[in-house]
Order: C-alpha cells, then sequence, then structure tokens
C-alpha cells in the first residue's frame, strides 16, 4: 500500500512537473508579442523616413524651379523692361553669400537701392578707379558701397551711362558673391562687361560672370541679333 501511495504521488508530481513546464513556455509568448509591436514601429518609422524623402523630393523639385546653378534661392532673377528704380539685397545665409535678385534693369538715370539684408557686404563696381579690371561701362563712375555690416544698412547709386554693370562684394567676391546692373537698352555685343572675365581671376569668378552673361544675353539678345 505504501508503495502504491509513493508511486501516486510521484505520478501527481510529474503531471504537476509538465504543467508548470507548460504554463512557463507559455509565458514566453509575449516575447514574440514585443516583437510584433516593434515590427510596427519599424513600419512607422519607414513611413516617416518616406515621407519625409517624398517632402524633400517636394522641396527638390521646388529648388529647381527657383534656385540658379550656384545653389542660391533667387526669387526674382528675371530680366524684364527697364525701371526708375530698382533694390537689391545683399544676402549672407545657409546657402551662402549673394545679391537677390543678381541681375537688374534700370533706366538710363535710374537708382539702385543695395540693402543689408544680413552678414556684411560690398557692392563695389569692376572699375579701374576700384583697383579692379573694368566691366562697366566707359566714362561711368568708380562706385562702390563701402562696408555695410549693420541689418537694413543701405547705398543708392544712380546710372547715368546706359550699359552694362558688373560689381561685386569685396569680402566675398572669391565665393561668387557677384551681381549685375543693365541701363537702358545696351548692346550686349558690344559692352566691356561681356567681353571674356579677366584672366587674373578665379575660376569661380569666371563661372558667375558668364552665368551672368548668359542671363543678360538671353534678356537683350532678341533686340540686338
Amino acid at each position: 500500500m505504501a508503495m502504491d501511495r509513493l508511486t501516486r504521488r510521484r505520478t501527481v508530481q510529474a503531471t504537476i512537473g509538465l504543467a508548470v513546464a507548460g504554463f512557463a513556455g507559455c509565458t514566453g509568448a509575449p516575447a514574440s508579442d514585443d516583437a510584433a509591436t516593434d515590427a510596427p514601429t519599424a513600419e512607422h518609422g519607414e513611413a516617416e523616413s518616406s515621407h519625409g524623402d517624398d517632402g524633400g523630393h517636394e522641396t527638390e523639385e521646388g529648388h529647381d524651379e527657383t534656385t540658379s546653378s550656384d545653389g542660391h534661392h533667387h526669387g526674382g532673377d528675371e530680366v524684364g523692361s527697364p525701371t526708375e528704380t530698382a533694390e537689391v539685397n545683399m544676402i549672407t545665409n545657409d546657402a551662402g553669400h549673394h545679391f537677390d535678385p543678381h541681375v537688374v534693369r534700370i533706366a538710363v538715370g535710374g537708382t539702385v537701392t543695395f540693402v543689408n539684408e544680413s552678414g556684411s557686404h560690398t557692392a563695389t563696381a569692376y572699375h579701374p578707379g576700384n583697383d579692379q579690371p573694368q566691366l562697366v561701362p566707359d566714362g561711368s563712375d568708380a562706385w562702390g558701397s563701402g562696408l555695410l555690416t549693420s541689418q537694413g544698412a543701405t547705398f543708392q547709386h544712380t546710372f547715368d551711362t546706359e550699359g552694362i554693370y558688373h560689381y561685386y562684394c569685396a569680402p566675398h567676391e572669391s565665393l561668387g558673391m557677384i551681381g549685375s546692373v543693365v541701363v537702358g537698352d545696351p548692346d550686349p555685343h558690344e559692352a566691356m562687361a561681356m567681353r571674356e572675365p579677366p584672366a587674373a581671376k578665379s575660376e569661380a569668378v569666371h563661372e558667375k560672370l558668364r552665368e551672368l552673361n548668359t542671363t543678360i544675353e538671353t534678356a537683350l539678345g532678341d533686340d540686338h541679333d
């Protein structure tokens, strides 16, 4: 009898042991649930990344539509008919240093106002009087703003001689901060500014001057073919 009770006790213990082991195996299931929970998180992250890609794509498309070859944003670089006045912003931002717009066109006797929007800049004519090659009309003045350091500081110059004027920012010329003023209705084929860029200047300056000349030729070419 004692042996029978012992056998039954061992059988019950073994049964209980199997039940505990089975329960322990069931308690491991939530680990799979955690992994499954991570998966949607990863998918959500991919969705966010995809959304960011889409947003970046849209931004890139907008960038292509409004940015010139130097990577700077220009809202008004289309050169139209001459106006009595024009305004050029002088800018330092994440894109670098630049004039905006790069090219303006005014009537003979018109005035351009340069506004220091950010950073420290000059607007200085390419003129022998400024120790520079001549990229302005014969008989024009050697104008320059001096260094503008305060936000909102302005410099004005009135252009009395018809022609094409290239100018630069003294601290940032080597980085391609160059702009142009077209006065009246000059013939681009005869303008000093439209000749091959000065050999002594850097490739960055050459590239920017050629870009400006292309813009000006496009604007004036129909009338001077």
